[in-house]
Order: C-alpha cells, then sequence, then structure tokens
C-alpha cells in the first residue's frame, strides 16, 4: 500500500512541476518557489526574444528521478529474460525503452549497441538522475541501466530481476564502461 501512495505522490509531483512550468493559464503557487524556475508574465511568454522556459538543474534532476522511481515500481521484480519485452520477462535494453517512454515519452533504441550511441558521453563522476550507463560484462556482450542518483541505478539484472543496484558494487566497478547523457523533457 505504501508503494502505491509512493507512486501517487511521485506522479502528482512530478505533474505538478511539468504543469507548472509548462503552462501559463495560472500563476505558479508561491509553495513551489523554492525550485528557483524564472517567472514570465503571459505577454512575455508570446515574445520571440524570450528563451523558452527551463526548469533549474535540480529541480530537473529531482523531476527525473521521480519519474523513473514510479516506473520502478511497476517493474520491480520482474525476472530477466533475453529479448523479453513485458512484465513476464524483460532484459536490461526493453526495461530501459519501457521506463524512458511510459516516463518521459522518450524513444529509444532498442539493443544496447544501439543506445550506448544516442546522447552525450558523460564521465562517472558527473552523473545525474536519467544518465544511461553502460557495462561490458563479456566481451561481447553488454549491459545497461538508469541513474538514479546517489551511485545508484535501475536495471534488469540476470539474477534478481529489475532491481536497483549501487555503482559501488565491486562487479559494477569492474565492469563499468561508459554513461551517456540523453536530452529529457525538452
Amino acid at each position: 500500500m505504501s508503494r502505491i501512495k509512493t507512486a501517487t505522490c511521485a506522479i502528482l509531483f512530478s505533474a505538478s512541476i511539468l504543469l507548472s512550468t509548462n503552462s501559463f493559464a495560472f500563476t505558479m503557487p508561491k509553495e513551489f518557489a523554492s525550485f528557483d524556475l524564472p517567472a514570465y508574465s503571459q505577454p512575455d511568454v508570446f515574445t520571440p526574444a524570450i528563451a523558452p522556459i527551463e526548469t533549474g538543474q535540480s529541480a530537473r534532476a529531482e523531476v527525473v528521478k521521480t519519474a523513473l522511481l514510479a516506473q520502478y515500481s511497476n517493474w520491480k521484480g520482474t525476472q530477466y529474460h533475453w529479448g523479453g519485452t513485458t512484465h513476464d520477462g524483460v532484459d536490461c535494453s526493453s526495461l530501459m525503452q519501457q521506463i524512458f517512454n511510459d516516463s518521459m515519452h522518450k524513444q529509444l533504441p532498442r539493443t544496447t549497441f544501439e543506445q550506448i550511441k544516442g546522447g552525450q558521453k558523460v564521465s562517472k563522476d558527473n552523473l545525474k538522475p536519467g544518465d544511461l550507463v553502460f557495462f561490458k560484462t563479456r566481451p561481447d556482450t553488454r549491459h545497461v541501466g538508469v541513474y538514479i542518483g546517489d551511485h545508484q541505478f535501475i536495471h534488469a539484472s540476470r539474477l534478481q530481476g529489475v532491481t536497483i543496484s549501487s555503482l559501488d558494487n565491486e562487479y559494477w566497478v569492474e565492469h563499468y564502461e561508459t554513461a551517456r547523457r540523453l536530452e529529457l523533457m525538452s
């Protein structure tokens, strides 16, 4: 029951942030003032010289993390199945496709070999929620997960199914290959 409440709160929080930063029908409530979002008057919005509204980096990271964790709650424990694309069994690259499509309407390629080509390379020390993290588990095999902050990532583990793991785990440290930052919530 607490997972449902958590997921509901996460969805409502994400929706309120997205709507409040992209809607011109109302003024943002003062409760959201701590997000340091720019304020635009209605005439400014329609002036071509004004830059598009962008959320602050910390607010963006929290929205992305919340959206990813909401999707994780839908997939948690789903067994790993190579080539699988459903809750009956899913592989790592399909899980990333599902999570990004359902949480941010972002289409990803089907395989890790294609996913690693997207986005911009980002150093391990500079990871942010929503970055794809790649591992070389065998000479011809890659694994992918999505970073959620605090040295943790969501992925479809062959042994544990869909789970959250630590980048500090010795296995993942030894097999870490690279990370990619995708353009999200544009």
